[in-house]
């Protein structure tokens, strides 16, 4: 009645059937996963402008100045004077030695990530 060939190829095609099942199921798991992903992506965006205007607005200087004022007992501050800044002559040099350069592994300047803050002149 049935074939020995005839009885492989349904169990090929139940096997099928179950294997496409599985993908499509599979399939529509990762789908409602990235939608869930997407919306959080959305929310955060959102809470990131949302701080963003805030800090915009805390950060005005009309609002600075008028707690500046406002605490100006309780905080001490006095503006900043012309004679408090320093010119690049008055920084005292620096004299580098090859270590300085290379460092004490003796990787080169352009590797290194430390590098040196004044070159001799």
């Amino acid at each position: 009645m049935f074939r020995t060939t005839d009885i492989v190829l349904i169990a090929v095609m139940i096997s099928a059937a179950a294997f496409t099942y599985k993908t499509k199921h599979d399939a529509e798991i990762r789908y409602t996963e990235i939608r869930r992903l997407e919306t959080q992506i959305r929310v955060q965006e959102n809470a990131v402008d949302v701080l963003r205007a805030d800090w915009s607005l805390l950060t005005q200087p009309s609002r600075l100045q008028r707690l500046a004022e406002r605490y100006d007992e309780d905080l001490g501050l006095v503006s900043a004077e012309a004679k408090q800044f320093g010119r690049i002559d008055e920084i005292p040099m620096r004299d580098f030695g090859i270590e300085d350069i290379l460092g004490e592994s003796g990787e080169s300047f352009a590797e290194s990530d430390a590098a040196p803050t004044r070159a001799v002149q």
